[in-house]
């Protein structure tokens, strides 16, 4: 076999590889960052960006204990980035900038609006812990703080969560 060949097996493979894991992934990392952000949109951007940079090093990233957790982190990184230019740029950005819950099940949009309440911190963590179904370590490790922060936002996040759905259903 030339060193072509076996070149054009292993890129061949790679990109297999990347598409089962692209197949398998991109709708919970997209859901979980949709959730996170609070906007479609951004998260379908956040979602491409993600993927693309995933396949550009996929060689390195294929190697980790959770590239999905990977994928998920750059993804919220580029677009907290792009928040951070967007409020530079233009000022703070108003509600209607924020799509509200697409389901039209009241418990549904009651549960996405009570996570959009919550500091962003606190909802990235449920979004990883709860859709991602990562375990503390993972969690901590997608998102770059330690374990012990983990815990504590999740337990603070859904503490809060809790409080704002018993307040809701009480009305």
């Amino acid at each position: 076999m030339s060193i072509t060949t076996a070149t054009e097996a292993t890129s061949s493979a790679d990109h297999s590889a990347f598409d089962d894991f692209y197949g398998a992934h991109v709708q919970r990392i997209y859901r979980a960052l949709a959730v996170t952000l609070g906007n479609d949109d951004l998260a379908r951007e956040a979602v491409d960006e993600a993927m693309t940079r995933a396949y550009a090093h996929w060689r390195r990233v294929r190697g980790l204990d959770n590239p999905a957790g990977w994928v998920f982190r750059v993804g919220f990184n580029w677009a907290t980035s792009w928040w951070r230019k967007v409020r530079r740029e233009q000022g703070v950005l108003t509600d209607d900038r924020h799509p509200r819950a697409s389901a039209t099940d009241p418990a549904a949009i009651a549960a996405r609006e009570a996570l959009a309440g919550l500091p962003l911190g606190q909802r990235a963590v449920i979004v990883c812990r709860v859709l991602l179904d990562l375990s503390t370590a993972e969690t901590a490790d997608a998102l770059g703080v330690s374990e012990g922060t983990v815990k504590s936002r999740l337990s603070r996040g859904l503490s809060a969560l809790r409080q704002v759905l018993e307040e809701g259903s009480e009305r």
